[in-house]
């Protein structure tokens, strides 16, 4: 089991755009899901993406894992529980998604690299701004 760093919950409702034909959640709005619990985590690490690109960086996707397990339709009220599980050599987020009865609908995982954008080049640690804000979240919980 993956260590856990630091978690944080958003919610959100499907809308009617985010359907298929089959009235369910169309499965690429989930990447969407997780942009939303992504942004609620690194608001409360206190590194958002204007803050990375403040302080030099950017973080592209670099990877993406996404497990189906029941659908979400329209209307409904889910949340979106996001984990930070690695933040030294780069950013890792499992994700699960609970449909409004409070089951688990959606299992998934992202990876991002530091890109530092004066260099133009990958970095295979993450700066030294985000591992200590993490650090401090970390020594706040125990």
């Amino acid at each position: 089991m993956d260590k856990i760093y630091c978690s944080e919950t958003a919610e959100f409702q499907v809308a009617f755009f985010d359907l298929d034909p089959m009235n369910v959640v169309w499965h690429g709005n989930y990447v969407k899901y997780m942009e939303i619990g992504r942004c609620a985590l690194l608001d409360k690490i206190g590194y958002n993406y204007t803050k990375m690109v403040e302080s030099g960086y950017a973080f592209p996707v670099t990877d993406i894992k996404v497990r189906y397990l029941k659908p979400l339709t329209f209307g409904e009220h889910a949340k979106i529980v996001s984990h930070l599980i690695e933040y030294e050599n780069m950013i890792k987020i499992k994700y699960e998604i609970f449909n409004e009865k409070g089951e688990l609908a959606t299992k998934a995982e992202s990876t991002q690299m530091a890109f530092n954008i004066k260099k133009m080049e990958s970095e295979f640690t993450c700066p030294e701004v985000f591992v200590n804000k993490v650090r401090a979240i970390i020594e706040n919980n125990k």
